[in-house]
């Protein structure tokens, strides 16, 4: 029976019956076929091998494609939970996904056998050897009694725990060699792709997630189907250490922890909170030309109202516990969200048509009870502020307040040198559409202005169906830093829930009431990730216009301290930031240690500059690229060089 398969491009193509991907991409060439690495068959990423029966659309995905990735790591996974059963019998094995970059998986060893870094070599090298006989996957479909029984003769008891909440006739098995994993794949054909393979780290993790249940060991690897890759890839490691933002905050002295206030409390400093407050600055001058009214909202609220607006059940868990108060029946949360309050301030107003659109924001403090395990500097923390605002619109003003928003999160980026971005457009799931809100007309009205505004902006956008929230269609911002490492940043969210929840109203032009259209913005997401994420992109060498101390005057020795601080009295007048540094060190160690600073224009000042009212200054990292000027010329240089850089905005 021939079958016709349908290509991205539109074109199809008839088939016998049974083909596989693999057959397909061998048709069409040969040095395809050596390429591709996994597929999707009519919107399902399956194996190259798995049999076509029907027509159906394909795409095939060579290495640069996230679903390539995500079959090889989870490939990989796969064979180091084979090495680790070589290596170690008796092990019992957890889950073991592909993520962003790389995999893990997380295991308990046999009684006796403490995993440590020291393993590393050896689990490699057992990778390795496996990896030489090229092992198909096989992929069975097995029942859950039997799934139970093969897993439990092998004492895998988190397998059988996984297994007893599936339903019978979608339990599915992998196998490759002597190993045999629970799994829904998908895979690659064979291990024969996996070149090159490293274990990075090991770190202890809660069997899913629950810190009532038993730790295991998380062991995180990367792999690539060439060693270059990988070498490259350690190489970007090794930089991204010298850019990790605890080491570099800890340098610039811009935050810290304390195990006394708390875990993943962030506490900071005075240089970096004038930083977090120049940044606030900026997007305060942003919103005030776009039309924003700034709000202060407190930072607890009543448990009522957040179990109107939902977030208690979806969002409970990840609480700080309730706080009760003497009087009976009074009970407060840490603020989780700031939605909820700026609903609030909607509605303490009477609103007309013509009111419209109402844009509230805040940088308000949020706090959510993250697990100790989890967090990790200022990318992951209890206590966070986001640049939080929220637009109350007519269902026609949704397109344009969208294109609003993203024309402040581009003036943000390209601001602090974000150079590459792209969207993720999250979308309903038209076969599945009881789990939203809203009618059909709606949703199709915000999804078309969320995939209009995109098109008019000229952004690169990819569309994820069924990835929307329930409450409506989302707008995610990832951003490429100088290491290609991508993170996201920026998220506009439409909202049909909450206006719902909270009797949220405006009366129209036809004098009736209606509901109106709430859309979450915050470009930078949260103060304290856009922070780390900052430092990291520039390795702690902010914009002139963003960073605490702009200059630094170093005098050669404790005789000039008088003059040095002459010059940072007149620099400072003029509205650059200058500190001095008064420590009877060489001149050199001076030099060497505010270079770990950042501080981007150092001045070194002796008996020469002291007589002619000059300066010696010298420019971060450019050793030996000196130039002596007056105060005054210096100062205006400086003040071009900001104005240069924040004119736009």
């Amino acid at each position: 029976m021939a079958i016709k398969i349908t290509f991205p491009d539109g074109s199809q193509k008839e088939y016998n019956a049974g083909v596989t991907a693999q057959e397909v991409a061998e048709s069409i060439s040969p040095r395809l076929a050596a390429e591709v690495l996994s597929c999707s068959v009519n919107g399902e990423q399956v194996e190259l091998n798995r049999p076509i029966n029907e027509d159906a659309t394909i795409n095939l995905y060579k290495w640069d494609a996230p679903e390539a990735q995500h079959a090889f790591w989870h490939t990989s996974a796969h064979l180091m939970a084979e090495a680790l059963q070589e290596l170690y019998p008796g092990t019992q094995f957890g889950i073991g996904p592909a993520i962003e970059n790389g995999f893990y998986y997380d295991v308990m060893p046999p009684e006796g056998v403490k995993l440590t870094d020291a393993e590393f070599p050896k689990i490699e090298k057992k990778m390795q050897e496996l990896q030489q006989k090229k092992e198909l996957l096989v992929r069975r479909e097995i029942t859950k009694a039997d799934a139970l029984k093969f897993f439990g003769d092998r004492g895998q008891t988190y397998k059988n725990e996984l297994i007893s909440e599936l339903e019978d006739g979608t339990i599915t098995t992998y196998t490759q060699g002597d190993y045999t994993d629970l799994c829904r794949g998908p895979h690659l054909v064979s291990t024969a792709e996996i070149k090159a393979v490293k274990v990075l780290s090991m770190a202890a993790a809660y069997w899913r997630g629950d810190e009532k249940r038993p730790m295991m060991t998380r062991i995180y690897g990367i792999s690539f189907p060439k060693k270059k890759m990988l070498d490259e890839y350690l190489q970007k490691l090794e930089e991204a250490k010298k850019r990790d933002h605890r080491k570099i905050g800890k340098e610039m002295e811009l935050f810290f922890f304390s195990d006394k206030v708390g875990k993943g409390l962030p506490m900071w400093l005075p240089k970096g909170t004038a930083l977090r407050l120049r940044l606030q600055e900026f997007l305060r001058k942003i919103q005030k030309k776009y039309g924003y009214q700034e709000v202060i909202t407190p930072h607890i609220g009543s448990k009522s109202l957040y179990m109107t607006s939902g977030h208690w059940d979806h969002y409970g868990k990840d609480s700080f516990q309730p706080i009760t108060t003497p009087e009976e029946g009074e009970v407060y949360l840490l603020k989780p969200m700031n939605c909820p309050h700026h609903c609030m301030v909607y509605a303490n107003t009477p609103r007309s048509y013509k009111d419209l659109p109402v844009r509230i924001a805040e940088f308000g403090t949020v706090y959510r009870y993250e697990q100790s395990g989890e967090l990790h500097g200022l990318t992951r923390v209890r206590s966070f502020t986001q640049d939080d605002a929220h637009i109350f619109c007519r269902p026609d003003q949704v397109k344009g307040e969208f294109l609003r928003v993203m024309d402040i999160i581009n003036i943000i980026f390209k601001a602090l040198d974000f150079k590459e971005f792209e969207a993720q457009i999250s979308l309903r799931d038209p076969n599945n559409t009881e789990k939203y809100i809203g009618s059909d007309e709606i949703w199709e009205e915000a999804q078309n202005a969320i995939i209009e505004a995109c098109k008019e902006k000229g952004l690169p956008a990819h569309e994820e169906t069924g990835e929307a929230a329930f409450y409506g269609p989302k707008l995610d911002f990832m951003i490429k830093d100088a290491l290609g490492r991508r993170w996201q940043l920026g998220t506009i969210q439409v909202d049909y829930n909450l206006p719902e929840r909270f009797k949220l109203e405006y009366t129209g032009a036809d004098n009736e009431k209606h509901r109106p259209v709430m859309i979450h913005r915050a470009p930078f997401g949260s103060m304290e990730r856009f922070v780390a994420v900052l430092i990291e992109h520039t390795a702690g060498h902010f914009p002139l216009w963003l960073t605490p101390d702009q200059v630094v005057v170093l005098p050669i020795s404790e005789k000039f301290n008088d003059y040095a601080n002459k010059v940072a009295e007149y620099l400072n007048q003029q509205d650059v930031r200058t500190i001095v540094d008064e420590r009877n060190e060489k001149i050199g160690r001076k030099i060497r240690d505010n270079e770990l600073k950042h501080i981007p224009y150092l001045l070194i000042v002796g008996e020469k500059e002291a007589a002619d009212g000059t300066v010696n200054v010298r420019k971060q990292g450019e050793q030996g690229a000196q130039e002596t000027m007056s105060m005054e010329d210096f100062a205006k240089k400086i003040q071009d060089e900001v104005r240069k850089m924040t004119e736009e905005f």
